[in-house]
């Protein structure tokens, strides 16, 4: 356990799952923590045990990230306390069933926690950090911004949301003591499944990732200074050739004149 105080680390969706084990892993690195998820039990349970193995200081605050009032309350704290130095955006939904087939409401419900939530507690929290000119922003997207042909697209196109936004926020912070991290995980052994209606049993064993694996890799990728950290990718070098491939097509992406093979 690390004994050094490092300030106040806001974890939603920290419940259970990825959540859960964030709250774990940065306690014992010596962060407070303050706990946002709908489950007053789960979350009290957790506070006490990381407050009596850690002697850490936990606060639980019970919302419901889709209700305006319950995310207004959030964004207050993040708004008003100095002492937060870490954001972590983990609270999602996810779906399986393809979009045609999906219920309207329960796609709005996920672009409310996936896109509205991160965008506003990201810009809550932003201010603060930039007076101070220190501060995390961990957003947790997934494997699905970067291959959307699977799952739901409308989850796709939510978490294509979270690395462009964490993209755009890196390089608007560029400079400043400010660290943006998203974190892609690829399919990990959570109650995100059940939730999505999908059985994770269904899948490879050698696909899933334990999320005790994932956390834990996932700080590595922020202890090392990654902008973008997919626990699972062998060589990072992939990714920066994924980037330079897209930085390739930026001087020709908007010119005054159509491409010749549209003209006629």
């Amino acid at each position: 356990m690390n004994g050094l105080a490092k300030g106040t680390a806001l974890v939603t969706g920290a419940s259970s799952g990825i959540g859960a084990i964030y709250a774990n892993r940065l306690a014992r690195r010596g962060y407070d923590l303050i706990l946002v998820a709908r489950g007053r039990d789960r979350l009290n349970d957790l506070a006490k045990r990381l407050s009596d193995s850690t002697g850490r200081s936990i606060e639980v605050v019970v919302a419901d990230l889709t209700d305006r009032e319950d995310l207004a309350r959030v964004e207050e704290i993040l708004k008003t306390d100095a002492s937060i130095t870490m954001l972590v955006n983990n609270a999602g939904i996810g779906a399986g069933t393809p979009a045609a087939q999906s219920d309207s409401d329960s796609m709005e419900a996920m672009i409310a926690i996936n896109v509205t939530a991160v965008t506003r507690l990201t810009h809550a929290v932003l201010p603060g950090f930039l007076r101070r000119n220190t501060g995390a922003i961990i957003n947790i997207s997934s494997i699905v911004a970067i291959w959307p042909e699977i799952l739901n697209g409308v989850y796709a196109g939510t978490k294509a949301y979270v690395t462009a936004f964490s993209q755009s926020l890196r390089n608007e912070v560029a400079g400043t003591g400010i660290q943006v991290q998203v974190v892609v995980p690829g399919a990990t052994a959570t109650e995100f499944w059940d939730t999505a209606g999908i059985n994770i049993t269904s899948f490879p064993a050698e696909a899933v990732m334990m999320a005790g694996d994932l956390v834990d890799a996932a700080l590595a990728g922020l202890d090392l200074g990654e902008f973008m950290t997919i626990p699972s990718l062998p060589q990072y070098s992939d990714w920066e050739a994924y980037e330079a491939a897209r930085r390739a097509l930026i001087p020709n992406i908007s010119r005054s004149t159509p491409a010749a093979r549209y003209r006629r």
